[in-house]
């Protein structure tokens, strides 16, 4: 089962929740509130390759060719891509 992130419209709490259906939407924990909506999430993943010794914790910048941003956000506008 997987762990979605909510966001109250009423309070404007954010909060995780372990759902059992993809469109469940949970009350808020803070205030009740049934007006929840599901956040997008960033996710992270770490490739099988050398770690730099370097390494600060974020992703390295991809040395793919295809010059979509880096490994971190495929989108090439966050703070590790070069």
């Amino acid at each position: 089962m997987p762990i979605y992130e909510y966001k109250c419209a009423d309070c404007g709490k954010e909060f995780e929740e372990l759902v059992f259906k993809r469109d469940e939407c949970p009350p808020c924990p803070e205030c009740k509130s049934e007006k929840t909506g599901k956040l997008i999430s960033a996710c992270k993943f770490k490739n099988g390759g050398a770690s730099d010794s370097r390494d600060t914790g974020a992703s390295a910048p991809s040395s793919s060719s295809s010059g979509s941003g880096c490994a971190g956000c495929s989108g090439g506008n966050c703070s590790t891509c070069g």
